[in-house]
């Protein structure tokens, strides 16, 4: 029987464990399914800093989250052990040194044989974290929630930033170029070519626009329709939510998907193959009473129900 969180009848939720929704650490389990590992780094930033402290914020958000997923039908700690495993210490002062060891440490997640669930730290941390999918389970599906495209070339002639790793990724062969889809997408670019070059790099565009257009369920069968069976990397920029739902993120756009709409959208997965995810920038600094925390932690939560229906089965 899998080691749940800390009860909220037991321990109140203002005590108890400091990890994600008060579960085990990774020395307290024998077995772990789905790993949560935070990545306290933030030096690809173009903009606001302060996303290194998102993971222990996200923690603290996740404290009144509760066993049941009443829209899922289940009980995302029940059906599969979820421990909390830390951090991955990264390199503040090389971005090039800590893409290796966040590649290192998601290599590590694989090897026991548990689904990563990162907890960043900047957009940066999505290309060690693809690089370690891939030679585990061959070319990725991308599903990226974001305000922005992220597949810029460079910026200030640095190729390794925020703003760059599902470029790098796409160069590098990683990714399956008929399966990965941008969500959320909204905002002034620096130019047309951007949608070109994008579109040349295998992605295909569900901006907020659209989204708002055909509503959340055509937008799930959008999504689903473009996933199929591959292996996914669900990878959630929290600018993903208007800054009315996440003001604590370092490049806010306005405009942006309702958090109702992320989360339903989320739960649109229930039975895609997920084997891995990412939720990031959150940058605590310039939160409001945990608005964009609880936001963060919720979307974590739905999609460890997601991926327990997948263990569960």
């Amino acid at each position: 029987m899998p080691v749940g969180p800390a009860s909220g009848r037991d321990v109140p939720r203002f005590a108890g464990p400091a990890t994600f929704a008060r579960l085990p650490r990774a020395d307290e389990v024998t077995t772990i399914d789905v790993a949560i590992a935070g990545v306290p780094f933030d030096s690809g930033v173009s903009y606001r800093p302060g996303a290194r402290f998102g993971p222990q914020h996200i923690r603290q958000s996740s404290r009144l989250l509760r066993q049941y997923n009443p829209e899922l039908r289940t009980s995302p700690f029940d059906v599969q052990q979820v421990a909390d495993i830390g951090d991955i210490v990264a390199n503040p002062f090389s971005i090039t040194d800590a893409i290796g060891e966040i590649e290192r440490g998601v290599r590590d997640i694989l090897a026991s044989s548990a689904v990563p669930m990162l907890l960043g730290g900047d957009h940066t941390i999505a290309l060690p974290s693809l690089r370690a999918l891939h030679a585990s389970h061959g070319p990725i599906a991308v599903l990226h929630f974001d305000a922005h495209l992220d597949t810029w070339d460079t910026y200030f002639d640095a190729p390794y930033t925020h703003g760059t790793p599902f470029r790098r990724a796409s160069e590098e062969g990683l990714l399956d170029p008929e399966g990965c889809l941008h969500t959320g997408i909204r905002g002034p670019l620096y130019g047309e070519s951007d949608l070109a070059d994008d579109r040349t790099l295998g992605f295909q565009v569900l901006s907020t626009v659209e989204a708002a257009d055909l509503g959340v369920a055509a937008s799930i069968e959008k999504i689903r329709t473009r996933l199929g069976n591959r292996p996914v990397y669900v990878s959630v920029d929290i600018d993903v939510l208007d800054p009315a739902f996440a003001p604590g993120t370092g490049t806010p756009e306005s405009g942006g998907l309702l958090s109702r709409e992320l989360l339903a959208m989320l739960r649109g997965l229930a039975g895609v193959n997920v084997v891995g995810a990412d939720i990031v920038e959150v940058a605590p600094a310039y939160d409001h009473a945990e608005i964009t925390g609880i936001a963060a932690a919720h979307v974590c939560y739905e999609l460890l129900s997601v991926l327990s229906l997948k263990n569960a089965g």
